[in-house]
């Protein structure tokens, strides 16, 4: 629709606000896995950097020690637990 071409009318918005709804319908939302249920201790970072879960997908990690996606990439990605890292290193 070109505004200055054709006149705007209730029933042209109309028809284009179904065509927007009708895109936002399709767009996929990434699945990042669970929310978190509880706050990751220092055990669970072990598990996740270099315990039994190590070998696991952020998401699958996650969902296992019913944690979020985030706090898994956070610890893996040095961004938190670092002590646990340092601890492990030096242990």
């Amino acid at each position: 629709m070109n505004a200055k071409t054709e006149k705007v009318t209730l029933e042209s918005l109309a028809a284009r606000l179904t065509e927007l709804e009708e895109k936002v319908a399709k767009i996929k939302v990434r699945d990042r896995g669970p929310k978190s249920e509880r706050a990751m201790t220092d055990e669970d970072a072990f598990r996740v950097k270099f315990g039994d879960l190590k070998g696991l997908g952020h998401k699958d990690a996650a969902k296992e020690l019913n944690l979020s996606y985030g706090q898994v990439y956070s610890c893996r990605g040095g961004y938190t637990f670092n002590h646990v890292t340092k601890e492990a290193k030096t242990g």
